[in-house]
């Protein structure tokens, strides 16, 4: 794939056209009303239509459905995904007019470096919550922030913002090292552990590219991270740039006198001995304790006062698919959630088994075949613990079935396991045995969610 080398700030600027190929994702119609809001005349293209693709028309943005190489004649640059590749019609068409073509992530590395605040929050999980979290405390400091997230966020009714304040809050990934095209004045990272591994060589592989992206941290700047997470501290063995850690029981930033109310945390925020802030969170789980204590480490490293955090994560509430409630089946309740590795899985079946009910039933959809074939034994034991394991065949996303692995292979070791080759089957089963007192999780990356809306729907 080619990585255009020639400076995309001269590109992304008012007077410019800039074309974006697949724009309605998340992260590039986001980049779109960003860039579209500092007079950057856009353009883009999607392979089908969509309520963003709807959204973007409405804001003056012209969209093409389908790649046709003449929808970037006349275009200064094209910005592209990571997935989007050189034999793109509209790509093949950019490059033999010699027309400069940008990822998406150099992009947002050019506007971020516009701001004099860039908190770029990293880690294997626990991202999109993070930067939620840091949103909501960044409005309640009325800092006017840039924003974008890998989610909905209910208090943004999207899943980015076009702030005019001096910072910018972005959710950045380590796939494709997409996060070292990234600026960053405060790094954060979360967590560090094998993952996008079709990519990726092993977790060594994964680390390197995390400390690359650490020492993208300027003098000046700040690393946030995560001293009870023994990879992480791995990666930043020998760093010369201050490091801020942070951690439930220990850190520079932690918590104390915390106790779970029926999965809810309640807790002092500490920083350096002293009372920094009181958080009773609204959403449950030991990680997402740890997600707003990272969070108060972020606002500590910006200089927020702690009244900014009590008042931001008082009425925090989960981006879309983060044990989202969907409704009530046969009196089951039904939530739907993003997991797609197993330090997620367990950390969701941590969450639901203090919630009190009375059976957990997970219908699991794995995302790509590289990561269920890389992570099998990790994903046989986790998937071993709800009462209730259902299998939608594996989201193929970006991936070709080379390897011959199926669902049906995690559920041949999976003691009770309910293997469902079509997400109508996933529909069905949970249907035939969804009771009162059950919570019915639809988990995964994909589209899983889809067949516990139709349940949702027939109530």
């Amino acid at each position: 794939m080619c990585m255009e080398t020639r400076n995309i700030r001269d590109y992304l600027r008012p007077g410019k056209r800039a074309h974006l190929v697949g724009i309605g994702g998340v992260s590039m119609a986001s980049l779109a009303e960003v860039l579209h809001a500092d007079g950057v005349e856009v353009t883009g293209s999607d392979q089908k239509e969509s309520a963003t693709v709807l959204h973007l028309r409405k804001l003056g943005i012209p969209v093409v459905i389908g790649h046709l190489p003449e929808s970037v004649a006349g275009a200064d640059c094209v910005v592209r995904t990571a997935a989007v590749h050189d034999s793109n019609p509209e790509i093949a068409a950019a490059l033999s007019a010699g027309i400069p073509v940008f990822e998406r992530a150099q992009a947002w590395g050019a506007i971020m470096q516009g701001y004099k605040n860039a908190l770029c929050i990293s880690g294997t999980h626990g991202k999109t919550t993070t930067t939620s979290m840091c949103t909501h405390i960044f409005m309640a400091a009325q800092a006017d922030p840039t924003v974008m997230i890998g989610g909905t966020l209910p208090l943004l009714e999207a899943c980015h913002r076009v702030g005019h304040g001096d910072t910018i809050i972005l959710e950045s990934c380590e796939y494709c090292n997409s996060f070292l095209s990234f600026f960053p004045t405060v790094a954060v990272i979360l967590n560090v552990e094998a993952d996008h591994l079709d990519f990726f060589k092993d977790l060594e592989d994964v680390e390197r590219s995390f400390r690359k992206f650490a020492d993208r941290v300027p003098e000046g700047g700040l690393i946030v991270a995560n001293c009870e997470d023994g990879n992480t501290m791995h990666v930043l063995e020998g760093e010369t740039r201050p490091v801020l850690t942070f951690g439930v029981e220990r850190g520079d930033v932690h918590a104390d006198g915390l106790t779970m109310e029926h999965g809810f945390g309640s807790f002092d925020v500490i920083y350096h001995g002293e009372k920094y802030a009181h958080l009773d969170l609204s959403v449950p789980g030991l990680h997402n304790v740890k997600n707003a204590i990272a969070a108060a480490a972020a606002a500590i490293a910006l200089h927020l006062p702690g009244k900014a955090v009590e008042d931001g994560m008082r009425d925090f509430r989960l981006p879309g698919r983060r044990f989202e409630y969907k409704g009530m089946y046969h009196g089951a309740e039904l939530c739907d959630d993003y997991a797609h590795h197993p330090g997620e899985l367990a950390s969701l079946f941590d969450t639901a088994a203090a919630l009190g009910y009375q059976r957990v039933v997970c219908a699991f959809q794995p995302h790509t075949y590289s990561r269920t074939h890389e992570l099998f034994d990790d994903f046989v034991e986790v998937l071993k613990r709800p009462d209730v394991t259902l299998l939608a065949e594996i989201f193929a996303a970006r991936e070709d079935n080379d390897i011959g692995i199926s669902s049906a292979d995690l559920a041949a070791k999976i003691p009770g396991s309910v293997y469902c080759p079509t997400l109508a089957d996933v529909t069905e089963k949970l249907r035939e045995i969804a009771r009162p007192g059950d919570l019915l999780l639809t988990v995964g990356a994909g589209d899983i969610y889809l067949a516990g809306e139709a349940l949702v729907k027939e109530e």
